[in-house]
């Protein structure tokens, strides 16, 4: 399975700029099966939050380049929905613009604005089950074992992090793939969008947590690997924490 992942910066509010320029990374992911982008790219990640609906007429040259590619790209908006809005998780190039996932886990200032999505997605691709994830997700490990639970090889991450991040922003992904012995790709923000920089972290890490391709802190640009998908079993077998969890009562306190 060939994915690829990309660092780009978003332009608050612009949809029509953002929409080109995911086009463009289309075109650097040529042969790819998959294409993640950063969290929010669609929209800007800004708060209070620039806000779509799935079927903006705006997306289409993306759903247009991601179908001519015959890859599925997945790209993150505030999506319209009731009250508030949803930090969502859109895929390109199927039959239609689908809206696949809503980040369950909000932090900080997004729980003012926006709605948590309730429950996990785990998209069956040709290639491969792939599980979905949006930035502070990833610091939960139950998201990514539940995600293994129901079958992934992959779990898909576009994420946001703030300048200053690094140290933990990279650690989180590459445990949850040590975690739960599977791959992950990273799509990540990068630069100034709106008020805030961002710091990257796009990257594919096997299922040892091992990194297999990444962008550069501070470039924008599109990384790509090859999935060898028959090492996640072996991984499994070689590291068997998943089949080994046992569920476990809460911890004794004793003074001493």
């Amino acid at each position: 399975m060939r994915v690829a992942v990309a660092q780009l910066t978003s332009v608050a509010g612009d949809v029509d700029a953002n929409v080109q320029t995911a086009v463009e990374a289309v075109s650097q992911a040529a042969g790819a099966a998959l294409l993640v982008l950063p969290e929010l790219f669609l929209t800007g990640y800004t708060l209070p939050p620039a806000v779509i609906t799935a079927d903006d007429p705006r997306l289409a040259p993306l759903q247009e380049a991601a179908a001519a590619a015959g890859l599925v790209v997945l790209a993150g908006a505030a999506v319209a929905e009731g009250s508030r809005p949803l930090l969502a998780t859109l895929a390109f190039g199927g039959t239609e613009i689908s809206h696949v996932y809503d980040k369950q886990h909000l932090s900080g200032g997004e729980q003012d604005w926006f709605q948590p999505g309730e429950v996990g997605t785990v998209l069956d691709l040709a290639a491969g089950p792939v599980a979905l994830a949006t930035c502070y997700d990833t610091c939960f490990p139950e998201h990514g074992r539940a995600a293994a639970d129901a079958g992934a090889v992959l779990y898909a991450a576009s994420v946001a992090y703030y300048a200053g991040s690094e140290h933990r922003r990279d650690l989180y992904t590459r445990a949850r793939a040590l975690d739960n012995g599977f791959f992950v790709a990273v799509g990540a923000l990068v630069g100034r969008c709106g008020d805030a920089e961002f710091t990257g972290g796009a990257a594919i890490h096997d299922p040892e947590g091992r990194t297999l391709a990444s962008v550069a802190d501070g470039k924008e640009g599109v990384a790509i690997a090859d999935l060898d998908l028959g090492l996640v079993a072996v991984t499994r077998a070689r590291h068997p924490m998943l089949a080994e969890r046992r569920t476990l009562g809460p911890a004794r306190r004793i003074s001493v």
